[in-house]
């Protein structure tokens, strides 16, 4: 049965936030302040938090360079994931994973189908894993990241969530780089 195992201790992990947008500002940004109160809350690290333009080049580079801080070892994206012209994350994240994580996304609309039916589907939410980094792609609206950390981030980036969970095997997330 799935659940917290309290027996196990508590391991914060860190987090950085990317909003992706062509108009928010800090002063304005809903979702990633959702995303922030709930890292915070659950006992994680807030690494770093920063808005990009809907660039290619401009969201890469930003979280390229946090899977290669040793601080962080998780990126969440909030915006660009529709079909306008505009949406550009998953193009511009998809080719820096290592390893995709097909399962993320499926759960997410399945949770998502539940409050706004068919309409997830507008949504191209993905996740994968780059230079042991964990990295999760989510739409920009506040209820979207919402879902996707109450109901999916908040369990597996909990040490003490059983059966199984995505800090126990962060260590190995390397194993390919180190076999030569």
């Amino acid at each position: 049965m799935a659940g917290i195992d309290e027996k196990r201790p508590f391991i914060p992990v860190g987090i950085a936030i990317l909003t992706v947008s062509d108009t928010r500002t800090r002063a304005d940004d809903k979702s990633g302040d959702t995303l922030e109160a709930r890292v915070r809350d659950a006992g994680h690290r807030l690494e770093a938090r920063a808005i990009v333009s809907d660039d290619k080049t401009k969201i890469y580079d930003q979280v390229k360079a946090w899977t290669l801080d040793p601080n962080i070892d998780v990126v969440i994206t909030t915006g660009g994931t529709g079909f306008t012209g505009r949406d550009v994350t998953p193009e511009a994240l998809e080719p820096l994973f290592e390893k995709r994580m097909d399962g993320f996304s499926e759960v997410f609309h399945r949770i998502s189908f539940e409050k706004i039916g068919t309409s997830t589907i507008q949504s191209r939410a993905t996740g994968g894993v780059a230079n042991a980094t964990f990295i999760f792609v989510l739409p920009g609206s506040p209820g979207a990241c919402r879902d996707a950390w109450d109901g999916i981030l908040k369990q597996q980036l909990d040490y003490r969530h059983m059966p199984c969970n995505f800090v126990e095997i962060m260590p190995r997330l390397d194993e390919h780089l180190k076999r030569g």
